[in-house]
């Protein structure tokens, strides 16, 4: 069984909260894009007019046992996983979808997950280019909408549209599961916003254009009640569950903002993050 337990704060000190400059949208008056990379050495493309907002992080860590994937939309877990290299579908595909599986299930109490991608990133350039992969994402965003969360089930299970049919009748929910892949994560850190106080007219809908697909994300507009939180010093034995829809209208968090973010604590010579966030469908 996975230990989804809050894993004990790292060895070294860290501050209670750091301030950095995120960035938000600053209008959605004017045609907004996100235009995906493709990996390899490429940059993410952010169309429309956008502001870098000064904000407070907290640690999480202080309160990490305290966070609800249905309350503030993310919860950190005590995970060790057996790939030993994360670089290997092989690896990825016979031994890492299983831990995930086990993983969000125990979390969530789901009755089925089903894993739809996996998201390799890097802070190197040197290391995207030579593994095709993406960067960091640097911009406030969340994965899904209302329209694009149901829509990304249904193009999943488009060899079976009957079995997406009945599935969107019931409760279903989308969680990324991120972690390290290499090392304690000093530079590049995720910040995620407590989605309890995010309002609804924060949140705006985005066109995102990839090679695969024409989808939506969610990005926002800032709101000094925001309230930001990271986890200073991940290391491979945890991993990070944010919820980026829920079907369920009921008060619960459907929808988690988040961004990685230039850590003002980390010293200049912190070696590049490297990651992974695998996407599953949750299923009640």
């Amino acid at each position: 069984m996975n230990d989804t337990r809050s894993p004990p704060s790292p060895g070294r000190a860290t501050p209670d909260f750091v301030e950095a400059p995120l960035k938000y949208l600053a209008s959605a008056d004017t045609r907004v894009v996100y235009v995906a990379s493709a990996g390899g050495g490429d940059t993410t493309r952010h169309e429309g007019n956008y502001v870098m907002q000064p904000v407070v992080i907290r640690n999480g860590r202080i309160r990490a046992g305290e966070f609800s994937l249905d309350r503030e939309g993310f919860t950190l877990a005590a995970h060790a996983s057996k790939v030993s290299d994360f670089y290997s579908d092989d690896q990825i595909a016979a031994v890492y979808e299983d831990e995930i599986r086990a993983l969000v299930i125990e979390a969530t109490g789901a009755a089925r997950v089903e894993i739809f991608d996996h998201t390799r990133r890097a802070a190197s350039l040197d290391v995207q280019k030579a593994r095709l992969i993406r960067e960091p994402a640097s911009i406030i965003h969340n994965d899904y909408t209302a329209r694009s969360g149901p829509k990304r089930l249904q193009d999943h299970f488009s060899g079976n549209p009957d079995e997406a049919e009945s599935l969107l009748r019931r409760r279903f929910a989308i969680v990324n599961v991120w972690r390290s892949i290499r090392g304690t994560v000093r530079n590049a850190p995720l910040a995620l916003c407590d989605a309890s106080s995010v309002a609804p007219e924060d949140l705006v809908p985005v066109r995102r254009e990839s090679r695969q697909r024409i989808g939506e994300i969610q990005q926002a507009l800032y709101n000094p009640g925001h309230r930001w939180y990271y986890f200073p010093g991940m290391t491979v034995h945890e991993a990070l569950l944010i919820k980026t829809y829920d079907s369920a209208e009921d008060g619960r968090a459907r929808f988690t903002i988040h961004t990685s973010f230039n850590d003002p604590a980390a010293s200049a010579d912190s070696p590049p993050r490297e990651s992974v966030e695998t996407r599953c469908f949750v299923f009640f």
